[in-house]
């Protein structure tokens, strides 16, 4: 891995809803209608115009991503992503995995195409939607640093962990990064 990759990733414990950057990802769902977790906490911060923009838009397919203005967030832009349910019937795990590393990388196109320097993701998946949380960030930090070795924006991507634990697993697999 070239080295400056690494430094363009970092990950913090924080409540994503309060970052002062370019883009924050909201773990959303299909229909993006109001949920608990990080999209919730987020949609409760950003006021009533995000829900005007997001009923606007109607719906997000898993794995693609949407985008909205951060309104009273600190954050410019909200990028909304559908992760798959990890134990929900139908679908392999390969297709299963492919969907939440497209969450990552429509998310990161997103950014790119809105010319968006800094962003922040959450642990996509591992709320009630039951990723393990070690393949989760396995994907999630295979996806970004791919995207970031082909693209120059964003500059900065977080990994925003709301759990001293998640932060740790993501501490451990950015070290481990050769």
């Amino acid at each position: 891995m070239r080295p400056d990759l690494k430094k363009r990733i970092e990950s913090i414990e924080a409540d994503i809803s309060t970052l002062a950057l370019d883009a924050i990802v909201n773990a959303a769902n299909e229909p993006l209608i109001m949920g608990g977790g990080v999209d919730g906490a987020i949609r409760r911060k950003a006021g009533r115009e995000m829900e005007d923009d997001l009923r606007r838009i109607g719906r997000c397919k898993t794995g693609s991503a949407v985008i909205t203005k951060g309104h009273r967030l600190a954050a410019r832009f909200v990028i909304h992503t559908v992760a798959p349910v990890w134990s929900s019937g139908g679908a392999r795990v390969e297709d299963k995995e492919r969907m939440l590393a497209d969450c990552y990388r429509n998310s990161l196109s997103l950014a790119a195409e809105h010319d968006l320097a800094s962003m922040a993701f959450p642990c996509i998946g591992t709320g009630v939607y039951a990723w393990p949380p070690d393949r989760a960030a396995e994907i999630a930090l295979e996806t970004v640093l791919s995207h970031l070795g082909e693209h120059a924006a964003p500059e900065r991507v977080i990994f925003c962990c709301f759990s001293a634990d998640d932060r740790a697993r993501y501490e451990e697999k950015i070290a481990a990064l050769k």
